[in-house]
C-alpha cells in the first residue's frame, strides 16, 4: 500500500476538457444576457468568485462529461489498492464535489472557494499545507502544474505535451504517463465538418437552372462565395456544438464529435469560430454586397436556431428547411440571378421533407436507447409516427411543385425538348420513397444530404436526373 496520499487535477487530467469553459458556454445556452456580468465580476471580485457565480448559475450532469477513461482505471486500481485520492482543482467546490460523488473513489476534495483560486502556486502551497513538503504525489496536465510538481515527491503526467513532460521529468520522477487525444488535423477537420460543406453546393443551382454554364465570371463568383459560406457554416457549426455539449455527448454517434469528446479543447473552439466569421464575411463582401446580406441573415438564423429555435418542435424542422433553402437564394444573389418561384417552393418542401428524416433518424437512435424525450429537443420519441408522415408528405409536395413546374411557360422555353424533363418526375417519386424507406429501417445518417452522396442508389438517382434534364436542354 502506497501511504502517501494521490491528488488529482480536474480540468484536462480528470476529464478531457475544462469546467470553467463548459460552464460559461451553458450559461451562454440558458441566459445569455447573464454574460455581460462576466467582465465586471472578474474585475472587481476576481477568477476565484467569477467561478463561484458561474457555478450557481447553470447546472450540469457528471455522468456525461469526457472523462480520461484509461486514466480513471488507472484510479480505481490505486483506489482498490487502499491510496488516498485526492480531488485537488481550480474548478469550484460545487463542480468539484457533484464530480468527485458521481465517481465515488475520492477520499476529500480540495478546490476553488469564492476567495481562493486553487490553481498553481495557490494550490501548491495548500497541498504543502496539508500533507508537507513531497508528503503527496500528483497527477497534471498543464504548465500551471509544474508549481505543483516542484513540491510533490512524484509526477503523474496526463495528457501533456512533450515539452511538458521534459520539464517535469527534470526535476521530479515521473511515476506513470496518460497520453492525451489526437488533436492532428483531421480532429480538426470534424470539428470544422468540412464534409458538410457539400451541402453548400446548392448555391450552383441557380446557375444551373438558368442555364448559364458558360458564364466564367459567375462560375468565379461562385467559387468564392461557396468558400464563404463554407467557413460561416463551420463557424456556425462550432459554435452549435459548443452549445450542444451536453446534448451531444448523451447521443451514441454525437459524443464522438470533437468538442463533446473532448478531442478539441472548448476554448479553442471559442477562439476559431469568430475568426472563420469574420474571415467569411470578408470573403463575402468580396463577393457582392447582396450575397453578403444573405450570408449574414444564414449565420444570424443559425445562431438563432441553435440557442432557441432547435428546441421547439415543428419550428426546428421549418428553420432547418429555410437554411438550406438561403443557400440557394444567396447562390442567385451571388450571380445576380433572378430568383425562381418554381425553384423556391420546390426547395422548401424537399428540405421540409429532409429536415423531418434528419429529426425522424434522431427520435429513432433515442428509441432504440430506450428513451421517452430527445435530450433539447422538443420531441418525445412517441412523435416518430407524425414525424414520418409530415415528411413524406413535403416530399411529395415537391414533387407536385415539379409537376406544376414543367407544364409552365417557363420550361418551354428554356428547354428544347421538355418532354423528357418529365422524366425526372418518376425520379423524384422513386427517390424522396428511398429516403424515407431507409430512415424507416433506421439506416438514415444523422444527415440526409451526407447520406444521399455517400448512396448508390441516390447517386444513380442523381445521375437519371442530369441525363433527363440534358436531354431536355439539347437540340437532336
Amino acid at each position: 500500500m502506497n501511504q502517501l496520499p494521490l491528488c488529482i487535477d480536474l480540468d484536462g487530467t480528470l476529464i478531457h476538457t475544462d469546467m470553467l469553459h463548459e460552464s460559461a458556454f451553458g450559461l451562454l445556452k440558458a441566459a445569455p444576457l447573464s454574460l455581460a456580468k462576466l467582465p465586471w465580476v472578474l474585475l472587481t471580485k476576481g477568477k476565484a468568485e467569477l467561478k463561484q457565480w458561474i457555478a450557481k448559475q447553470v447546472d450540469f450532469d457528471p455522468s456525461v462529461l469526457p472523462y480520461n477513461q484509461d486514466f480513471i482505471q488507472w484510479l480505481r486500481e490505486q483506489h482498490a489498492l487502499g491510496r488516498r485520492l485526492v480531488l485537488c482543482t481550480a474548478s469550484d467546490r460545487s463542480i468539484a464535489e457533484h464530480i468527485s460523488k458521481h465517481l465515488g473513489f475520492f477520499d476529500e476534495v480540495m478546490a476553488s472557494n469564492g476567495s481562493v483560486n486553487l490553481e498553481g502556486r495557490h494550490k501548491a502551497k495548500a497541498l504543502v499545507k496539508k500533507f508537507g513538503e513531497k508528503g503527496f504525489d500528483y497527477a497534471g496536465n498543464s504548465t500551471p502544474d509544474l508549481e505543483v510538481w516542484r513540491h510533490a515527491r512524484k509526477a503523474i503526467v496526463v495528457n501533456a505535451s512533450s515539452q511538458l513532460l521534459s520539464d517535469v521529468t527534470a526535476f521530479t520522477e515521473v511515476e506513470e504517463v496518460f497520453e492525451g487525444l489526437n488533436s492532428k488535423f483531421t480532429i480538426w477537420a470534424k470539428a470544422l465538418r468540412v464534409h458538410q460543406w457539400l451541402k453548400n453546393a446548392l448555391l450552383f443551382v441557380p446557375l444551373l437552372a438558368a442555364h448559364r454554364l458558360a458564364d466564367g465570371a459567375a462560375w468565379m463568383s461562385l467559387f468564392w462565395a461557396f468558400l464563404a459560406f463554407s467557413l460561416c457554416a463551420s463557424s456556425v457549426y462550432i459554435a452549435n456544438d459548443l452549445l450542444d455539449l451536453e446534448s451531444d455527448r448523451q447521443h451514441p454517434r454525437k459524443c464522438k464529435r470533437p468538442f463533446a469528446s473532448g478531442a478539441v479543447p472548448v476554448w479553442k473552439g471559442a477562439i476559431t469560430g469568430p475568426f472563420l466569421l469574420i474571415l467569411s464575411c470578408m470573403v463575402g463582401a468580396y463577393v457582392g454586397t447582396a450575397f453578403l446580406q444573405w450570408l449574414l441573415v444564414y449565420f444570424l438564423l443559425t445562431c438563432v436556431y441553435s440557442i432557441k429555435l432547435k428546441q421547439l418542435v415543428l419550428v426546428d424542422c421549418m428553420t432547418l428547411a429555410i437554411l438550406y433553402t438561403l443557400r440557394i437564394v444567396a447562390g442567385a444573389a451571388a450571380v445576380a440571378s433572378a430568383m425562381s418561384f418554381w425553384l423556391l417552393a420546390f426547395s422548401v418542401f424537399l428540405f421540409l421533407s429532409l429536415a423531418f428524416i434528419k429529426r425522424f433518424a434522431e427520435l429513432q437512435v433515442q428509441l432504440l436507447n430506450g428513451k421517452h424525450k430527445a435530450h433539447g429537443r422538443g420531441y418525445f420519441t412517441d412523435d416518430a409516427p407524425l414525424i414520418q408522415m409530415l415528411g413524406i408528405a413535403s416530399g411529395f409536395m415537391s414533387v407536385l411543385v415539379l409537376a406544376l413546374y414543367l407544364n409552365s411557360p417557363e420550361v418551354q422555353r428554356l428547354y428544347a425538348q421538355p418532354e423528357w424533363v418529365w422524366g425526372n418526375v418518376p425520379v423524384m417519386v422513386f427517390w424522396v420513397s428511398w429516403l424515407w424507406l431507409r430512415a424507416h429501417r433506421g439506416e438514415m445518417h444523422d444527415d440526409p444530404l451526407i447520406f444521399a452522396v455517400k448512396d448508390k442508389v441516390s447517386l444513380l438517382a442523381g445521375v437519371f436526373f442530369g441525363v433527363f434534364m440534358l436531354m431536355g436542354a439539347v437540340h437532336l
